[in-house]
């Protein structure tokens, strides 16, 4: 993200919250003994204690040096995890750009003391003050993991990797001689929209696009037709990682959005599988740990928080999920992640990510979050 676009959406997420309505929970003052006890709801394959692989395990450590037990709670979707930390009963959330800023404005969460955090000083600065988790220079939690929105391929069918998203939006054969209806995905999440005009900003640069996250209504129209007239092209709209490795394995899917994560399941797998970021970029997402604002085990949430900035614990996850560290030494940090591996996930791809963030009206100028969500409901249902 250009530092033009932070300043601005700074500015705009400032001028949302000015009202003075949020009421700031008071932060912790020192860390004292754990709870016992910590809950956290996060994206599939976080948040891992070896029982997927012995080899990736970031969480028995942590548990044997502060007598925190954690309970994880997965989440497929920005959604599911907005919903699940209003209702309560969680201390953290592993929250992406698209669901921080609601968190935020909806009181769940509360700010932190980076001050209690000593790892804090070796975040990556191109994070610090992040305006997806930064609000009336207040912080609204620890930077985790962030990475790109990657279009998965089936190296069977492209011999050489796909330069556009075309082959996902637009009916067309592909290279191996066949129509991509029904074997080509979309993501099962209203900030897919952004994808789509992601897309339309280099296909049709007469709709004068500039950012995927503040559209238009003329735009947005154009991108919700895009969006239909990709309908019957998709095979299945996805959020579940393991169902969609299951249908690139076994349903012929040839094309989708997806996350290293499953790319990196599938390879190991042995899987004719790759990923690149075609010729109009990608969306992408850094995702922000945040303290719930009634959370009952504060001391083992800050803990955590400054545990999951090691450089060995930053590396492992970026090995594990495919994403990136969010301290650059990670990089040198972790055997599983290796020499190249943030090289391999993007490291140096930052600028070219439209990360995820919540679309705001900003006085009736754009088209809002709410009807994104009405409209995607719809389109995934064939309207």
């Amino acid at each position: 993200m250009s530092v033009q676009k932070t300043a601005l959406l700074s500015a705009v997420i400032t001028a949302l919250f000015a009202s003075g309505t949020l009421q700031a929970a008071e932060t912790l003052k020192a860390v004292g003994n754990g709870e016992g006890q910590l809950d956290i709801v996060a994206w599939p394959g976080y948040i891992e204690r070896g029982e997927s692989d012995k080899a990736y395990d970031w969480v028995t450590g942590f548990e044997q040096e502060t007598g925190c037990k954690v309970n994880v709670k997965t989440a497929a979707t920005s959604d599911e995890m907005v919903s699940l930390m209003t209702k309560g009963g969680y201390d953290l959330v592993t929250a992406s750009g698209d669901a921080s800023l609601r968190l935020v404005a909806g009181k769940r969460v509360q700010p932190i003391n980076t001050d209690l955090i000593p790892n804090w000083k070796t975040l990556d600065p191109r994070l610090k003050d992040g305006p997806w988790y930064t609000v009336n220079k207040q912080t609204y939690g620890t930077p985790y993991q962030w990475g790109p929105n990657v279009l998965m391929y089936n190296t069977n069918v492209f011999k050489t990797p796909p330069v556009s998203w075309s082959v996902v939006f637009e009916a067309q054969d592909l290279p191996d001689g066949k129509p991509n209806k029904g074997r080509v995905q979309a993501y099962d999440g209203p900030i897919y929209i952004a994808d789509a005009a992601l897309y339309l900003k280099t296909a049709k640069p007469e709709l004068k696009i500039e950012d995927p996250y503040q559209l238009t209504e003329t735009q947005y129209k154009a991108v919700l037709d895009l969006l239909r007239a990709q309908h019957p092209l998709v095979h299945r709209y996805w959020h579940d990682a393991t169902v969609q490795m299951s249908d690139v394995k076994n349903e012929g899917v040839a094309a989708s959005s997806s996350w290293g994560y499953m790319v990196n399941g599938l390879v190991a797998d042995k899987q004719p599988v790759a990923s690149t970021i075609p010729q109009e970029g990608a969306t992408g997402w850094a995702d922000t740990t945040m303290l719930h604002a009634d959370a009952k085990h504060p001391n083992c949430a800050y803990k955590w928080m400054n545990w999951s900035l090691q450089p060995k614990v930053q590396g492992d996850v970026a090995a594990w999920f495919g994403s990136l560290p969010v301290v650059p030494e990670a990089c040198k940090a972790s055997e599983l992640l290796g020499a190249e591996g943030c090289a391999t996930n993007g490291f140096d791809l930052f600028d070219k990510i439209a990360f995820w963030k919540t679309p705001q009206a900003e006085g009736g100028k754009y088209v809002p979050y709410s009807r994104w969500t009405q409209d995607y409901i719809a389109i995934m249902g064939g309207r």
